[in-house]
């Protein structure tokens, strides 16, 4: 299996940009005056959400954002005891009553592995576990062939069957991830939530998952920075005037680790095992659906360039992509728009 390997800089930067966001808004003064951003944070999925808003009456609402993550944390994280997803993985087989919203997500999931045959695979839980990308230990060690080979026999998205809100594992020891699409999800149910509370402008970051609202007070876009890979500090390769969309960003560089002058990250082949050699540091998704963009930038992640710009224009998405290789060369599909 032929491995990237680390560059100069990786082994330190690698553990620096886990705190940051591999995307993130960046603020200028224009000739009106905007309101002061209040930020709120807490930590969910795993990751630090941030939620910007522009009045006091709007943040007032964050307390409400908070239980809406809760919520979607407690439904469908797969490590959250009790969760839909929790459910499912330890039912040994036995079909699952899951919530409706739970099952509509595993579908929406399902139909991105049968878009891709399996490039992409939500029963991609056992090589998680495996790898382990998410623990704080020092000094990670990649598994043995023979550990990735035997949870590759557990890989396989046809196992899952899902009848009205009952989902099943037709292999007992199958377990699901949704972690390629939930944060986009639950960043467009934030958004419902608060443009529904008459909130105008706001912007929501799930550690990278941005999802905006409307335009800044001022009616100006938010310019949001796409981050350079590896890069030590917020420097950032290009920067776009947005609004009232949706904006996602994967990269190798998010959770990852060196090990005999070797660099393993977090976005795994499910047809390999081993974390995907495409060519690409990252890819950045425009999307009016954060569900969408967050599928869609992992999956292209997979796909690697040219398989991924032809999957896009072979689907009505209406999403488009930036995508970022190893050289930190961009470029853009269709009509994405640069400045």
């Amino acid at each position: 299996m032929k491995l990237i390997k680390t560059k100069s800089l990786r082994a330190m930067v690698c553990v620096l940009i886990v705190f940051f966001c591999c995307l993130f808004p960046v603020f200028f003064s224009g000739c009106v005056m905007v309101p002061d951003p209040i930020t709120k944070s807490a930590f969910f999925f795993n990751t630090y959400i941030t939620i910007t808003f522009y009045s006091e009456k709007d943040a007032a609402l964050f307390p409400d954002c908070d239980n809406l993550c809760r919520k979607y944390e407690g439904m469908l994280s797969r490590t959250a005891e009790g969760s839909d997803i929790w459910n499912l993985n330890h039912a040994d087989g036995k079909p699952v009553v899951v919530s409706e919203e739970t099952a509509e997500l595993i579908t929406d999931a399902l139909s991105y592995c049968e878009y891709t045959d399996g490039a992409v695979d939500i029963t991609i839980a056992p090589l998680m576990d495996l790898w382990d990308f998410t623990s704080d230990e020092e000094n990670k060690i990649p598994p043995t062939d023979e550990e990735i080979k035997n949870a590759l026999k557990h890989v396989n998205y046809k196992n899952v069957s899902v009848n009205g809100n009952e989902v099943s594992l037709a292999d007992s020891d199958a377990s699901v991830d949704l972690g390629f699409i939930a944060k986009g999800y639950i960043a467009d149910k934030l958004k419902e939530y608060l443009v529904s509370k008459g909130v105008e402008s706001a912007l929501i970051n799930l550690g990278g998952n941005i999802q905006l609202i409307g335009t800044k007070p001022d009616g100006g876009d938010y310019i949001i920075g796409i981050r350079k890979p590896f890069a030590d500090g917020n420097e950032t390769l290009t920067s776009l005037p947005l609004h009232d969309t949706s904006f996602v960003t994967s990269g190798i560089y998010e959770r990852c680790f060196e090990y005999d002058g070797n660099f393993y990250h977090h976005i795994l082949d499910p047809k390999t095992g081993y974390p995907v050699n495409s060519g690409l540091n990252q890819v950045s998704v425009l999307c009016d659906n954060s569900e969408t963009a967050d599928a869609l930038s992992t999956t292209l992640m997979l796909l690697g360039q040219k398989e991924g710009m032809d999957f896009l224009s072979n689907h009505n998405f209406k999403a488009h992509a930036v995508f970022v290789d190893e050289s930190n060369q961009m470029t853009y599909s269709a009509d994405f728009p640069e400045d």
